[in-house]
């Protein structure tokens, strides 16, 4: 289950796991203009662990999930 909020500046979506035990804490994913935030609670150390995407990065992960094993490059339109 998911859900998607749009804020002043971010669209954030919020990603639940509804599977079997052992379940993960929620990610959060906000999206802004120049960039993409995930988060996630750690309970080990019970803080909140962040990762920042430049859109570019965010990009080729999207690209990357439909792709065999490889090494690639994006190329943007009209560039070569």
């Amino acid at each position: 289950m998911f859900s998607i909020e749009h804020e002043f500046d971010a669209t954030v979506v919020t990603l639940i796991d509804e599977g079997s035990a052992p379940l993960s804490e929620d990610v959060t994913i906000n999206l802004f203009e120049d960039c993409i935030t995930v988060e996630q609670y750690d309970p080990r150390t019970d803080r909140v662990e962040k990762i920042t995407l430049s859109i570019h990065q965010a990009e080729e992960l999207a690209a990357a999930l439909d792709l065999p094993e490889g090494v690639y490059k994006l190329q943007k339109p009209g560039s070569d």
